[in-house]
Parts: C-alpha cells; structure tokens; sequence
C-alpha cells in the first residue's frame, strides 16, 4: 500500500529535506503552505528527484482551510500516513510589553489551533496506518532563563510563546493518541538552518544542514519511543 507524508509549512530547509527524505524513502508527498510559487517549485524539485508531489495552498492557522487541504490531499494522494507540522508563528510580537494583547493571543493560530485541527482531520488515516505526527520546534520555547534572555534580545517573545505552547500540545498528543498507535514526536532545532532566511552565512553561528534535521526525524519515526529530539 502507497504512503504519503503531508508537509505543512513548506519552505526551504527543514520542510524540503524532510520531503526529500520520506520521498527518497517511497513516499508521496503532499506539500501545504500559502505561498503558491513556492509549492509549485517544490512539487517540480521532487518530481525531479522521481518522487509523486501535489501541491495544496492553504492558510496553517485557518483551521477551515487546513483541514479542507488534508481532505484534497487525501482525495490525490491516498490515506495521509505521516502528518509534518513545520508552519510556525509568533513573528508578529517582538516585545510583550508593547504588543496588544489581542495580537498576542494570534500566536497561538498556528502552533496551537492548526496543529490540532490538522491532527484532528487526519487522525482516522494516521489511526488506520499506525501513523505519525513529527512537529518541527524551537529552542526559544525551551524552559530556560538563558532562552528567556535571548527570545527578548532578539524580539522574538512570540515565537517563544508559540514553540513553548507548542511544545506542551506535542506531550499532550503522544498521550491522547497513544491507544491509536499513532506516533508523536519532535524535533527542537536550536540554531540557524542553512538556506532558510535566517541564514546569513555568519561564521559565528554556523547553519544546522535540513538533511541531519530530516534524518533526525526519520530514525524517530523509524523507532517510535522517544518523543523528543534536539539538534544544535
């Protein structure tokens, strides 16, 4: 029976090698994001790469739009075997002490409200197929003053707050859909990826290769024991 990996939040780095990977492995990929173009260039790269991709615009924090792009996906590529959440939030608030709070509370959109509903649409397929769910983090949601320090020096409290809420759904996840057997795990990426748009080359924080990320997700998946990984 064919499998297929839903890739949501798909970009460069992390979200493309993870595609390549489970691709390279059997896999029809389905690629979820907003931006078209870029989908669009995906789909043709693994094509290339003699993998089967679809594209499936949609907005990762709209849960209307997710859960109607897992259901086109499922119509093209079959029953959604693995389900990788890469979209993130948070940009948006730099500094809680001057952000409203109205838009603080958005942060959650993605990391929370379309994981859970993308979860949620998919779980019969990830039920039926002994299934995963592999979430991309990072650091700055880490329960540490030093994280703490740096989200606040570099205007990043709202991704910190949506990697730290996201790091909680994950735990909850692994419980709730453990008598499925489905599998729930994460990879927390502190540093910078290498062909992302945080990589700018500097010699004094050297970029994290998407393939190690990818491979990292693929000997979780591979083992399904640990829930969490991290990678610096």
């Amino acid at each position: 029976m064919s499998k297929t990996i839903v890739v949501v939040g798909f970009g460069p780095g992390i979200s493309t090698a993870v595609a390549e990977k489970f691709g390279a492995e059997g896999y029809s990929v389905a690629l979820i994001a907003r931006n078209e173009a870029r989908l669009s260039e995906g789909v043709k790269a693994l094509a290339a790469k003699g993998v089967t991709a679809a594209a499936f615009p949609a907005d990762a924090g709209d849960p209307a739009s997710i859960a109607a792009a897992l259901g086109k996906a499922r119509a093209q590529l079959g029953p959604v075997t693995v389900l990788h959440w890469n979209a993130y939030s948070g940009g948006e608030v730099g500094d809680l002490m001057v952000a409203d709070p109205a838009v603080v509370g958005r942060v959650f959109d993605v990391a929370v409200v379309g994981l859970l509903a993308a979860v949620q649409a998919a779980r019969a397929d990830l039920k039926s197929e002994a299934g995963a769910v592999l979430v991309t983090n990072g650091a700055f949601g880490e329960n540490s003053p030093m994280m703490d320090a740096l989200a606040k020096n570099l205007k990043s409290m709202g991704v910190a707050l949506a990697n730290a809420a996201k790091i909680k759904l994950v735990g909850l996840l692994s419980q709730a859909l453990s008598d499925d057997g489905v599998y729930v795990g994460e990879v927390t990426v502190a540093g910078i990826v290498k062909g992302t748009a945080w990589d700018t080359g500097g010699q004094e924080m050297p970029g994290i290769e998407g393939a190690r990320i990818a491979n990292t997700f693929w000997d979780l998946y591979q083992a399904r024991g640990e829930v969490r990984a991290r990678i610096s």
